[in-house]
């Protein structure tokens, strides 16, 4: 079964079986953003528990 290839680039799978991607609002307006906001943003974050059923069948093989 073939996975979404913008899944594929868009999330790994850590060793225990999670899935983590990058943080959202990292692209513009830093200006209205503090400081300790945007290095919060800087680390991945891992898919929710909803969302990872559903993120799982899309990212096959990773």
């Amino acid at each position: 079964m073939k996975g979404h290839s913008g899944c594929q680039k868009r999330f790994k799978l850590t060793a225990t079986g999670k899935l983590k991607h990058k943080a959202t609002g990292r692209r513009h307006n830093f200006s209205a953003k503090s400081h300790r906001r945007k290095r919060a943003l800087r680390k991945d974050r891992i898919v929710k528990k909803s969302d990872f059923f559903r993120l799982s069948l899309l990212t096959v093989h990773l």
